[in-house]
């Protein structure tokens, strides 16, 4: 019988609607047995560890990404696999913290949550749940299928720091646009192994909870007309975000080169992603995409926002790290990202 921990954040998936008032609460997941009885039928030792008060995905932060990549390490070998419930709209951010800071993860962290609370009749979050459950707790003979942090949702699982919310109406919410999927449910699970992640070091898990504070970086997004005037105005920000139009291009015009240029200058480092939820930046593919090696770029190749921001996160001024690494550190895959 496998033992897997539940960490319950809060969001829409612990939600029951009250029959007195109408309104949503949360659930006691303390008592959760009793609200899923199919739970008995996964033949698994279930355990709960809940934050109080519940929070919704908006308030989930650096602080609760430390709580609970240390809530795993500290009880990482007493369980087989952990489920962590968690409101939808910043749930690719979590997946993405918790995937930088669990180094060498063996075993699976799966993330879900839902559009629909858990209490109604037409809800997505039993399945999410159960079958969040499942993957979980899926070993070959001694050893675990999904060894890395993944997203379920709708059928589908994905790696975490590959994910993205793009529907906010749709149960299919989730998608994983520049990465195929791990695996899929159906009347089978069907699983994609040559999509998994596997560590090739022999070091034992453990956890880098690392940081620096997200004031240093500012993201800007691109749009015709805009102009980079204000960056002057930013003295404390380090890390530069540019999310470019396609595959990597930048207009031409001085209110927006020269800006970057003595950003440059005073030590600031810039990092290029692409707008298309597609593909990623190629510097040089068109000419006006020619100016990035000159402006000590860094390219941010296919990955998604939420995922090079805390990526930049955990990089910048790390203590193990010097400044002249973050850009060889953040070019190379520490996750599978």
């Amino acid at each position: 019988m496998k033992k897997i921990l539940i960490l319950y954040t809060g969001g829409t998936i612990g939600m029951v609607k009250n029959p007195t008032t109408e309104s949503l609460e949360p659930v006691d997941f303390q008592d959760l047995q009793k609200k899923l009885p199919e739970l008995a039928l996964l033949q698994m030792d279930i355990d709960v560890e809940s934050f109080s008060p519940a929070l919704d995905s908006s308030d989930v932060g650096p602080k609760e990404w430390k709580r609970l990549a240390h809530s795993i390490a500290r009880r990482y070998d007493e369980f087989h696999g952990f489920l962590i419930l968690h409101g939808t709209d910043t749930m690719s951010y979590t997946a993405s913290a918790l995937s930088m800071m669990l180094k060498n993860l063996r075993k699976p962290v799966i993330i879900t949550g839902s559009q629909l609370p858990l209490g109604d009749l037409r809800s997505d979050a039993r399945e999410n749940l159960l079958t969040g459950l499942t993957f979980a707790a899926l070993y070959d003979e001694n050893s675990p299928v999904i060894q890395e942090v993944a997203i379920y949702f709708e059928y589908k699982l994905f790696r975490g720091n590959r994910s993205t919310k793009f529907s906010a109406e749709d149960f299919d919410a989730y998608q994983s646009p520049n990465y195929p999927i791990l695996a899929e449910s159906g009347v089978r699970l069907k699983v994609f192994y040559e999509n998994l992640l596997r560590h090739e070091n022999t070091q034992a898990f453990t956890i880098d909870d690392y940081l620096c504070n997200p004031e240093e970086l500012h993201f800007i997004r691109l749009l015709p007309g805009i102009d980079l005037g204000h960056l002057s105005y930013l003295p404390n920000i380090k890390i530069l975000f540019l999310q470019v139009f396609g595959s990597g291009t930048l207009p031409q015009r001085q209110d927006i080169i020269k800006p970057i240029q003595e950003f440059v200058s005073k030590g600031g480092k810039i990092i290029i992603l692409s707008q298309c939820m597609q593909g990623g930046v190629e510097f040089g593919k068109y000419e006006n995409s020619r100016i990035f090696p000159l402006l000590k770029a860094i390219s941010g190749r296919d990955m998604t926002p939420e995922s090079a921001w805390i990526k930049a996160m955990h990089l910048w001024k790390h203590p193990a790290l010097s400044s002249h690494d973050f850009q060889a550190y953040f070019e190379k895959s520490l996750a599978g990202e």
